[in-house]
């Protein structure tokens, strides 16, 4: 964990790859750019409240996006994820949160329970995190051009 691999595709250049391109199985569970995901999110620290429509950069793997919160769907307990309220009008600094997120750019996430690296993410507003999270659910989007 932690160490830098290189490696290289034949037919495919290097000038041909970006930052937060992801490697995967093509037969065997392809990776694929997301329509929309949902995740469980944890406010740090935020000076307001967040509320629907936020729209800070989220760090996961190497991808740096803006994200849209579409819907705060509701306010759960940190520890054991029950249920607190159902879509609450905003979440502040200490609360926990299932959050539909839509990127703003295409974005390639998994489930966190099937590839965690791929499936975390730090929320980062005015230079600084202000939340964490981990993904639940996600919509991907169809194979196919």
């Amino acid at each position: 964990p932690g160490d830098n691999v290189g490696f290289t595709v034949t037919n495919i250049s290097a000038k041909d790859t970006k930052r937060a391109f992801v490697a995967s199985d093509s037969k065997n569970d392809p990776a694929r750019e997301c329509n929309s995901f949902t995740a469980q999110v944890i406010v740090l620290n935020h000076p307001g409240q967040i509320q629907n429509g936020y729209c800070p950069v989220l760090d996961c793997h190497t991808c740096h996006i803006a994200c849209k919160f579409a819907e705060i769907k509701s306010k759960i307990d940190r520890r054991t994820g029950k249920e607190m309220e159902e879509e609450p009008k905003f979440i502040k600094t200490g609360d926990a949160a299932m959050v539909n997120i839509i990127p703003s750019k295409p974005m390639c996430v998994e489930v966190f329970s099937e590839y965690p690296p791929l499936g975390r993410f730090a929320v980062r507003d005015m230079k600084q995190t202000v939340a964490v999270g981990v993904i639940k659910i996600v919509d991907k989007k169809k194979l196919g051009k």
